[in-house]
């Protein structure tokens, strides 16, 4: 395990989010990406919830809650030795649930090397 504190985890996510080309960040609006230490039950590096851009349609945008990305620091620590394990899952991590936010689901995330 490699033990990131909190403060530097969470830059290691605004920094993969930050990575997200312009063209796809314009259109995550209405999502709370948040850090926690690790999911009820463990085991998940992420955590998307809400519903996906590709099952809205217009009339949805009234009611739609904020949608939510949850990274689980422990959990992604306790599977690296380096911070740039970290790093590395980190990024992985926030794809894949950013990508959930677009509707790929995790089939297609395994096909593309993101899984």
């Amino acid at each position: 395990m490699f033990d990131v504190p909190e403060a530097r985890f969470e830059e290691l996510v605004a920094e993969a989010l930050d990575r997200i080309p312009d063209e796809l960040g314009a259109h995550m609006e209405n999502v709370a990406v948040v850090v926690e230490d690790e999911a009820e039950g463990g085991g998940l590096f992420g955590l998307y919830e809400g519903v996906p851009l590709t099952q809205r349609g217009p009339e949805s945008y009234a009611w739609v809650m904020p949608d939510r990305i949850t990274i689980y620091r422990r959990t992604i620590c306790s599977v690296c030795s380096s911070e740039a394990e970290v790093v590395d899952q980190v990024t992985t991590t926030v794809v894949h649930e950013v990508a959930h936010h677009f509707g790929i689901d995790d089939r297609r995330l395994e096909e593309l090397g993101w899984g």
